[in-house]
């Protein structure tokens, strides 16, 4: 997990896209947020893989850091979504580092 966390930090950092496989599929994430809930690390990321029927429908998803494998940088950048305030998800949530 150290790993994936140093990796995820770089993307964060450089608004870079990541390839992990979560949950058994592999994943294209844009990164927007680290945080911390009850001793465990989450990002908050764009799903660049989902079927989105309009641009403006797009959100941002929590995925626990642990349940990512696999985990690399793309050459691929991208832009925050709008409606990103870089703020904790829920009340008692710890950002680490948010775009």
């Amino acid at each position: 997990m150290d790993q994936a966390r140093i990796i995820v930090i770089e993307a964060i950092a450089g608004k870079k896209v990541v390839e992990a496989r979560y949950n058994g599929a592999v994943n294209r994430l844009a990164p927007h947020l680290l945080f911390e809930r009850h001793g465990d690390l989450f990002i908050t990321a764009l799903n660049m893989d989902k079927a989105w029927r309009s641009p403006e429908e797009r959100r941002l998803g929590q995925f626990k850091l642990a349940g990512l494998v696999d985990v690399s940088i793309t050459g691929d950048s991208f832009e925050p979504l709008p409606s990103f305030d870089g703020s904790a998800p829920k009340p008692g949530d710890t950002v680490i580092l948010a775009l």
